[in-house]
């Protein structure tokens, strides 16, 4: 009987576990709820989680596979501030002034591969107008196209290619605070005209430059070519002129170089006609620090010349210039120079100068310059003293 009711007892405590142990209806829904609510938010967490990612991976490939497009105009310029302390040999005069001379801006655009444009725009003594000391001068815009690997041509303004200064000349890559009389009083730098040209390579260090373009116009009662530099404004045209030079780079450091220029009419069709030939040649030669440049420029034009100017048929001049870097920052500069517009004439008419000074690169591209002068002319004209400044190109 007693193990009868224990039994009994025992399943009863049994029962009563089981049902205490089983959910009802209402808690099964709910956890039904709770795990679809888990399994929502994991959805959500995991949806975020790829847009993250593929928003890195969009970044990444931005960054890294996209290449950076380079702009096809390019701009740059140079300048220089000059100032000049200089007395007559007579004492009757004196030159003392501060002159921002140039400022001068590029703007070039790359069309193709072998089609480009170049210009060069610049003010000249600060300001231009109706009576001030400067002008705006427009001293380059041509189309250049390359024809082959060696063969080129352009059109439109461009420098001529006569000397060494008149198509590189930015303060920076030239010796003394001014640049020299006999490429500025005889070639005349800097020289610009307007036409066409083409520009080769015949041998290995061995190239050529032709070209047919505008030319000067020596006006009645003038006879020095930089007079007659027209600018390409408005430019008289009844005569065009030829130029062309050969030049021989093929050895390291070393540029040999001649230039001819013929005009027939150098007055333009205007009264009695002159015919005008220029010949220019020059070495530039560089061995580690030492560097030694020499010019000789000789314009020959027609004795009709002679009746505004004796002499002025024959105008030469030449100049020679040894430097050194004494370090990366440091040059010194040494240059004897004459010249003389009317060489043709009886009497001595020639000018001389001799200059001593010292560069120092600020930077490659920066230059502050000083510069003592000593010039010898006729009656006693000549002017002596210092020049300084500061140039910059970029």
């Amino acid at each position: 009987m007693n193990k009868k009711l224990l039994a009994l007892a025992a399943g009863l405590c049994l029962t009563s576990t089981v049902q205490a142990e089983t959910p009802s209806l209402e808690q099964l829904w709910q956890l039904v709820k709770d795990q679809q609510a888990e399994i929502e938010a994991l959805k959500s967490q995991i949806k975020d989680n790829d847009i993250k990612t593929e928003a890195t991976i969009s970044a990444v490939e931005q960054f890294t596979v996209t290449p950076v497009k380079t702009s096809k105009t390019k701009i740059g310029g140079y300048g220089e501030v000059h100032y000049n302390n200089l007395e007559n040999d007579n004492a009757t005069g004196t030159i003392d002034a501060v002159d921002f001379h140039r400022f001068v801006m590029f703007t070039g655009h790359q069309f193709t591969d072998n089609i480009r444009f170049f210009s060069e725009l610049e003010l000249e003594h600060s300001i231009a107008g109706e009576g001030k000391a400067g002008e705006i001068e427009l001293e380059q815009a041509y189309i250049e196209w390359d024809a082959t690997e060696n063969l080129s041509a352009k059109a439109g303004l461009f420098l001529m290619p006569v000397g060494i200064l008149n198509e590189t000349h930015e303060p920076e890559t030239f010796y003394g605070t001014e640049r020299n009389n006999v490429e500025k009083n005889i070639i005349p730098a800097t020289w610009w005209e307007a036409g066409g040209a083409v520009s080769g390579e015949l041998l290995q260090g061995l190239s050529f430059d032709v070209a047919a373009h505008s030319g000067l116009y020596i006006a009645e009662g003038k006879y020095k070519p930089r007079d007659g530099r027209q600018k390409v404004g408005k430019a008289k045209a009844d005569n065009m002129a030829f130029t062309g030079r050969l030049k021989y780079t093929a050895i390291p450091g070393l540029e040999l170089a001649a230039s001819v220029q013929y005009q027939a009419d150098v007055r333009q069709g205007e009264g009695a006609s002159i015919d005008g030939t220029l010949f220019e040649t020059h070495v530039a030669w560089q061995a580690d620090d030492f560097q030694l440049r020499a010019l000789y420029a000789q314009w020959e034009f027609d004795e009709v010349l002679n009746a505004t100017k004796a002499g002025a048929s024959e105008q030469n001049g030449f100049y020679i210039e040894p430097s050194y870097r004494l370090s990366e920052n440091f040059g010194l500069f040494a240059r004897y120079s004459h010249w003389d517009n009317t060489a043709g004439a009886q009497v001595d008419s020639k000018i001389s100068q001799i200059d001593l000074g010292v560069n120092y690169w600020l930077h490659r591209n920066v230059v502050f310059k000083f510069d003592y002068q000593n010039q010898d002319a006729p009656n006693g004209n000549g002017y002596d003293g210092i020049n300084m400044g500061v140039g910059y190109s970029f």
